[in-house]
């Protein structure tokens, strides 16, 4: 039998094709940078310097997307940002600084091409172009920024993907100028930006990923502009530092020790608090999840940590799978989104959009769902558990509007990756989900949003 194609409504076919052509777009980019260089390093410097620029790549993006792991943004808009920075940004700056460097040995004499090309020029053109992507996601995808991390992992990837076109050019450059020997070229430029600075690019542009961060998490908008100027401009300063430091001999070591390590080590400390910031955000918002009856109670201590969901992870996967730890990952993911969007709707951050807040809610019910229903987990009879429905729970009520979205009856849903109901046994990495009343108040309504009809005080029925 053959299955009826599945027809995409106008909208969805919209939604798929501009994402794929313009990940198309920056492909193509990428190989028209590198189809320029190989006019001067040749077809044999481009597949060396290509092999050569794979090695340090992988590492510095692990450790971008190692930074992320509350709340991994979306591997297309990842991809995006890589491909951003290895073609778009790539193409343009190698358009504008060859130009700069001929005009320079016009104007100022011979010579002086390379020095404002490097000086001047690069510092200017790289940066704008690759902080113009952070730029871009904050207007058009502000939901994406939660905040400086955010920042700093986007322009780590921007950074990267523009450093591997680069190191392409200069491992080929080394590979074709040395001749009968080229291995000790290549080996020192590896060292040198491979081994010594394959963060130099990543670490520039997340100057600017940090004033977007900022502008991202603040309710004025002058203050979010300045931040990012600010941000571009100390990236253009430090990349400048960096390129003059290259051409001094021996005293590039000076600016390697004195600046550029002390800086490495203060962006992994800022990134280390900002983390613990997102923990305590979580920490703050799971009681009253658990209050509105969207996550269970015995959950709230380990979505609360690292360490908490790395052993319910664990737990699950060893007692049901590796399916069924994969669904309690996206359901973590989604619970941190969720409450990521409603930190920063409080500190008014971002503008009051209930639909927002209602898709990562439905968000979070799907994914629960799909983690209590996931291949290899137990089902105990009966039909599992849907989204939260009934009156509301007894006990302690803010005054105000309630947060849209039913409220569940009776015990709270069972735990992502466990049967429903109550399994037997201790459960691995946390108590028996409760059947008692909720604790804590439910969390404040949402921004924007229209308090729902009915009763609002006092016992569920109104009374």
């Amino acid at each position: 039998m053959i299955a009826t194609p599945v027809r995409l409504a106008p909208h969805q076919r919209r939604t798929l094709v501009w994402p794929v052509l313009g990940l198309i777009v920056l492909g193509v980019c990428a190989l028209a940078a590198i189809g320029l260089a190989s006019t001067e390093i040749g077809a044999g410097g481009v597949i060396v310097g290509a092999l050569c620029a794979m090695l340090p790549v992988g590492p510095v993006l692990l450790a971008f997307a190692w930074i992320d792991r509350w709340e991994p943004e979306p591997p297309r808009l990842l991809l995006t940002a890589f491909l951003w920075g290895a073609g778009l940004a790539a193409l343009v700056a190698l358009v504008i600084n060859s130009s700069a460097v001929i005009a320079a040995e016009l104007l100022l004499g011979q010579g002086q091409g390379d020095l404002v090309g490097a000086v001047v020029s690069a510092p200017l053109v790289e940066e704008f172009v690759k902080g113009a992507f952070l730029v871009g996601l904050l207007l058009l995808r502000r939901r994406e920024f939660d905040g400086i991390v955010d920042g700093i992992v986007y322009a780590g990837f921007v950074g990267a993907g523009f450093a591997f076109t680069e190191n392409i050019i200069y491992f080929g450059r080394a590979f074709t100028e040395a001749g009968a020997t080229p291995t000790a070229g290549i080996v020192a430029t590896f060292i040198l930006r491979g081994l010594l600075s394959p963060f130099a690019h990543p670490l520039f542009t997340s100057m600017t990923g940090i004033g977007v961060g900022i502008a991202a998490t603040v309710r004025s908008r002058a203050v979010g502009a300045v931040a990012i100027l600010l941000g571009y401009v100390l990236a253009v300063i430090l990349h400048a530092l960096w390129n003059s430091a290259t051409q001094l001999g021996p005293g590039f070591f000076g600016v390697y020790i004195l600046i550029m390590l002390p800086l490495f080590v203060a962006i992994l400390g800022l990134v280390l608090w900002q983390r613990r910031r997102e923990r305590d955000v979580l920490a703050a918002q799971m009681p009253g999840f658990a209050a509105a009856g969207w996550i269970a109670e015995s959950e709230v201590p380990l979505l609360g940590s690292m360490a908490g969901r790395r052993r319910w992870r664990t737990a699950v996967r060893r007692t049901a799978g590796k399916p069924a730890a994969e669904a309690v990952v996206h359901y973590q993911h989604a619970v941190s989104e969720l409450a990521f969007l409603r930190a920063r709707a409080d500190r008014g951050a971002i503008p009051p959009k209930p639909e927002w807040h209602d898709e990562l809610l439905d968000n979070v019910r799907r994914t629960r769902l799909a983690a209590v229903t996931a291949p290899g987990v137990p089902q105990h009879g009966g039909p599992p558990p849907g989204p939260p429905s009934g009156p509301m729970h007894a006990g302690p009520m803010p005054s105000g509007p309630m947060p849209s979205g039913p409220m569940p009856s009776g015990p709270v849903p069972p735990r992502p990756g466990y049967a429903p109901g109550p399994p037997s046994g201790p459960v691995p990495g946390g108590p028996h989900p409760p059947s008692g009343p909720p604790f804590g108040a439910p969390p404040q309504p949402y921004p924007g949003q229209q308090p729902p009809g009915g009763p609002r005080h006092g016992r569920p029925d109104g009374r």
